[in-house]
């Protein structure tokens, strides 16, 4: 670990300031690339969490009020400082998180997706409208917004995530509470100086830094109408468990393990330049990374595993400060540990180590959490590394005799966030997408995140809850349904009292 003399002290944000924290307890924010502390955020105390969940039920009443279509002016303008600040806002991320400039440009390129769609708010709030359906009854359906609603998002996406699981919920007239991770706080931070200077009411929108005690106070406070997480599978089961425990809405996203199947038809250059990127960009720190590729048949797995080998070989890892880099380091020190735990703990379960990447050049010279691109042959269901999440740069081969043994793995997994199948035949593309058990999947396609206008989730245990990261479906997560049935009378005819059941016989 490198200490840096330059630490700057980082506070929460609430009821439209910057505020430092109170409980004298902080935690450390790392620069990946140096291992050198940037930053110390405070933890928030109880009293600070109701402070801030208080301030955000004071703004609900006036911004619920204001017309959906000034709430989307707000958001254009706010999408309008995002991009006019995209330089300082990679720099930003790729400082906190390690991450490539490119791939902290594309991250902040998915999370605009997120909030276009947010300001098209007016058009997808619109309800439901029948005249006549009864006794000269008109029926129309309202969305209203929920109140206070809390986001809790990862240190791996400091921006596309809090994007995606906020934007919806301000447009639709909700005051949202983040509480980012305490290992990339400085993005969001400075997301709420852009909401501030597009014109966001004092309160709409508060971050609020802290750990496990913050988020109890989130997920049991009953202000709290809502919560929306991204994380671990561990975290989000617990999540979902305690915010419907305390009668909440939770959309709770865990982790992936996702894979790539790779026919004899398809083409193997492609299948292996489009692996290396799902499997090793941000330093396999995605939850939509390909942690496994399942070549069907022998020979397929020899040519791929022989092709791999070569490539990866020459992938490089580095700081975000040398453009030729192909990612940068994983999070954190412990992050690095944990990892290579996984890789030892691989071969002696009997995988072959095709690329080691535990000790990679530039630890020599460096403190920064550095890992290479490790690639395991021969790993079976059942050993520790195909069946946890990893999150970093150790990926798996595991050779399969068919297609359908293939999807019979992937489906007996309890992870179902993403899968794709790399093939020329339409028949068996069709026959994957038919028989696949996992939420977003992918033809020929390396990740298949969605884009921001269709939902993003996966099945089985990489998602708890019936809300998603983003799309339509945020719209219903974010608001609650008021029916209303009206009739006006006619006061020259007088009506008899009726004691049936109302129906539209009439």
């Amino acid at each position: 670990m490198v200490t840096n003399t330059d630490v700057k002290e980082l506070g929460h944000f609430i009821n439209g300031e910057i505020v430092l924290g109170k409980s004298g307890q902080y935690s450390n924010v790392y620069n990946p690339s140096t291992g050198a502390i940037i930053a110390r955020v405070p933890l928030a105390t109880k009293e600070e969490v109701q402070e801030a969940i208080s301030a955000a039920k004071n703004a609900f009443p006036a911004w619920r009020a204001l017309s959906v279509g000034k709430r989307a002016e707000i958001v254009l303008k706010f999408r309008q400082l995002l991009t006019e600040r995209m330089d300082t806002l990679i720099d930003m991320i790729c400082t906190e998180s390690g991450k490539t400039t490119e791939d902290a440009k594309g991250e902040i390129t998915r999370g605009l997706e997120s909030v276009d769609l947010a300001i098209n708010a007016p058009h997808l709030l619109k309800g439901e409208y029948s005249v006549n359906v009864g006794g000269n009854i008109n029926a129309y359906s309202a969305k209203d917004p929920l109140g206070v609603v809390a986001a809790i998002s990862p240190f791996n996406f400091p921006v596309m995530v809090p994007l995606a699981i906020t934007s919806m919920a301000v447009a639709v007239g909700n005051c949202v509470i983040l509480k980012p991770s305490e290992r990339v706080p400085c993005s969001a931070l400075f997301l709420s100086e852009l909401w501030k200077e597009a014109g966001l009411p004092d309160g709409v929108w508060t971050v609020i830094n802290g750990d496990k005690d913050t988020v109890n106070e989130l997920l049991s406070n009953p202000t709290i109408e809502a919560i929306s997480f991204v994380g671990s599978t561990p975290v989000a089961d617990m999540i979902y468990a305690t915010g419907s425990k305390y009668g909440k809405r939770v959309t709770a996203l865990g982790g992936g393990k996702n894979n790539m199947v790779i026919m004899p038809d398809a083409d193997l250059e492609q299948a292996a330049n489009a692996f290396l990127g799902a499997a090793y960009g941000a330093a396999s720190q995605r939850c939509m990374a390909i942690s496994t590729i399942m070549p069907v048949g022998e020979e397929t797995a020899n040519q791929l595993v022989k092709i791999l080998a070569e490539k990866i070989s020459k992938l490089k890892v580095g700081p975000y400060t040398d453009p030729e880099v192909d990612f940068g380091p994983v999070i954190t020190q412990q992050s690095k540990d944990t990892i290579i735990g996984y890789v030892d703990r691989s071969v002696e379960e009997g995988a072959t180590l095709v690329c080691d990447g535990r000790n990679p050049d530039i630890s020599k010279n460096s403190n920064g959490f550095y890992l290479g691109p490790t690639l395991l042959d021969n790993v079976k269901p059942g050993m520790e590394i195909y069946e946890q999440e990893v999150f970093g740069p150790a990926r798996n081969v595991v050779r399969v005799e068919s297609l359908d043994e293939a999807i019979a793995l992937i489906n007996a997994h309890e992870l179902g966030n993403g899968v794709t199948i790399f093939t020329n035949s339409g028949a068996a593309a069709r026959k994957f997408t038919s028989e696949i058990e996992v939420g977003m999947v992918g033809v020929n396609v390396p990740i298949p995140i969605p884009v921001g206008y269709h939902n993003f989730g996966g099945w089985k245990r990489s998602k708890f809850g019936e809300g998603h990261m983003f799309g339509p479906d945020q719209v219903r997560f974010f608001t609650k349904t008021k029916t209303i049935s009206e009739k006006w009378l006619d006061q020259n005819n007088e009506s008899a009292s009726s004691f049936a059941f109302p129906s539209n016989n009439s």
